[in-house]
């Protein structure tokens, strides 16, 4: 038997365009002598379709897109995600798995573990399936499974009762099918192989993955669709944040002539999914131009060269706006940067609308120092202007800020915190050098300079982060602590941190989540990004 894994980009919602991909694969597959192809989770729909769920006339085109790929599998089986209706009680829906063949729906088999952790809420849409049993088709019996019904092997996991393969198996299948939705962290891509090969081991059949590419919003998936063998080794995995159609013969894999495992380094795999997450951002909502406030600083610099890589030179607009305050190589490196990438540039100085608004508001802060106040001010104007340009010309504005940032409060509210998008707001400023390096690795791009200066955002005379900040090196692994690893001040302090320092940490990140309740979504590539995987209430008294 041959078998094809489709591993496709699919619009949430754009079931026309998603079934015109879908077909076109199919037709491929049956070229290629296919006896079965196999589309991701939730294909026919695209993942995650959140509240669109809450419409019926999305089931309905979801219902017609499953009638109309009847008629296209008449010499060749289809395993497809889709949504289903539920007619028991619970809620309205299953997240279903249908298999088509010979112009028919043969079975449709229903998730049964819904993951409710991390960036996931499915029982909050679907019911859980509690039916197991294998397909049969040409001769072999298909466990068939969708995306977490593989990954509580041998009932391990606590948040379950119940291990589909473990009730499949017994039924004797020839290989499994488990079609995905999983997406994109670093680490996750290990993890996932580690649970397909173990799949494999433990059943003693070969295991067959499809799983998305491409981005919704923040999420983003990798691919990595994968054949193991039940040796438990990985006889193949098709290429990340691509994608690709292959076709695989069921006796090889049981063979198991495995190929050499082509491995990326952390930050290429950061880098690649930064640049699929801008592209699909905009080509998926028919938009083309960026814009963005050149600083001269590390970040937008690294935002410019991942923009211009992903929608090309002639659609990234960067405003350079120095204020009094900006010095003459920030400039100079903006302007450098710029040049570098072929991108078009302005200048639009911020002096003189600066000095009119301390003049305007002269009667109510007379007498009063300046402060952040006035830092902000600076903040602000440039979001304004930003904003104008966006309006007038229809450019899409990117927002600039490192998580770092993010997590500290260290920006201004309806100023540079402002945007569309959020690029680096789930990477830490230390990997917004290792970027920056990364960039430059073939040729320089993000001037040296805006890589060796100390930061600084410039918003008063000599100012540095390293004024309100401790060094990136050490903030970065506090942060990482308390919001990867979940850990409170005093196990931090254990870790060698003064205890001072942590607890001021520790408060900035816990006072400025309403900042980040109102910052864009953010381009996730952590095990805990800001907005998708951490939600903490605003008002709230635990001192951690």
């Amino acid at each position: 038997m041959k078998i094809a894994l489709a591993q496709l980009n699919y619009i949430v919602g754009d079931f026309s365009g998603n079934h015109e991909k879908i077909i076109d694969n199919i037709s491929m597959a049956r070229q290629q002598g296919a006896d079965l192809i196999v589309f991701a989770e939730l294909a026919v729909c695209g993942y995650p379709p959140e509240d669109l769920l809450e419409y019926r006339s999305f089931l309905q085109a979801s219902e017609d897109a499953i009638r109309s790929l009847k008629l296209h599998s008449g010499d060749i089986g289809i395993i497809i995600g889709a949504p289903s209706l539920n007619h028991q009680r619970g809620k309205a829906y299953f997240n279903s798995a249908f298999f088509i063949s010979e112009g028919e729906v043969k079975e449709i088999v229903h998730k049964a573990l819904l993951p409710e952790y991390d960036v996931l809420e499915e029982p909050r849409y679907f019911a859980p399936g509690r039916d197991f049993k294998v397909i049969e088709f040409r001769g072999k019996r298909i466990a068939l499974t969708v995306c977490e019904d593989m990954w509580n092997i041998g009932n391990e996991n606590p948040l379950y009762d119940v291990c589909p393969m473990d009730m499949l198996i017994e039924q004797r299948p020839d290989f499994a099918v488990n079609i995905s939705a999983v997406n994109f962290y670093i680490g996750k891509a290990s993890l996932r192989k580690k649970v397909i090969t173990s799949n494999a081991v433990k059943y003693k059949i070969p295991f067959f993955t499809v799983n998305h590419i491409g981005a919704q919003t923040g999420l983003i998936f990798d691919g990595g669709s994968s054949v193991a063998s039940p040796d438990g080794l990985i006889f193949r995995e098709m290429p990340c944040f691509e994608e690709a159609l292959e076709v695989f013969d069921l006796d090889e894999v049981i063979k198991g002539n495995h190929e050499d495992e082509v491995v990326m380094g952390e930050i290429e795999l950061i880098h690649k999914a930064l640049i699929v997450g801008i592209q699909d951002y905009f080509k998926k909502q028919n938009l083309s131009s960026a814009i963005l406030g050149l600083s001269g600083g590390l970040d937008s610099a690294v935002v410019a060269a991942l923009a211009t890589e992903a929608l090309g030179k002639e659609n990234v607009r960067g405003l350079l706006m120095p204020s009094q305050y900006s010095s003459s190589h920030s400039l100079e490196d903006a302007i450098s940067l710029a040049q570098n990438l072929g991108i078009r540039f302005d200048i639009v100085p911020i002096k003189d609308i600066f000095d009119q608004y301390i003049f305007t508001l002269q009667p109510l802060f007379a007498g009063m120092p300046e402060n952040v106040t006035e830092e902000n001010l600076q903040a602000r104007i440039r979001a304004m202007l930003l904003m104008a340009v966006s309006n007038k010309y229809g450019n899409i504005l990117l927002n600039t800020s490192n998580k770092s940032e993010v997590a500290v409060g260290y920006g201004t509210l309806y100023g540079d915190v402002c945007g569309a998008i959020s690029v680096l707001g789930d990477v830490y400023k230390t990997e917004v050098y290792r970027l920056a390096h990364f960039i430059n690795r073939d040729r320089i791009i993000v001037p040296l300079n805006t890589i060796n200066k100390a930061p600084s955002a410039e918003l008063r005379p000599g100012q540095k982060d390293s004024d309100s900040l401790p060094p990136y090196e050490v903030l970065d692994q506090i942060l990482y602590e308390h919001i990867e690893n979940g850990k409170g001040s005093t196990e931090i302090v254990e870790l060698g941190f003064d205890a001072q320092m942590v607890e001021n940490i520790l408060r900035k990140v816990k006072f400025n989540e309403f900042k980040r309740r109102q910052a864009p979504p953010v381009l996730r590539v952590s095990r805990k990004a800001f907005g998708l995987g951490r939600k903490m209430p605003i008002v709230n008294g635990f001192s951690m």
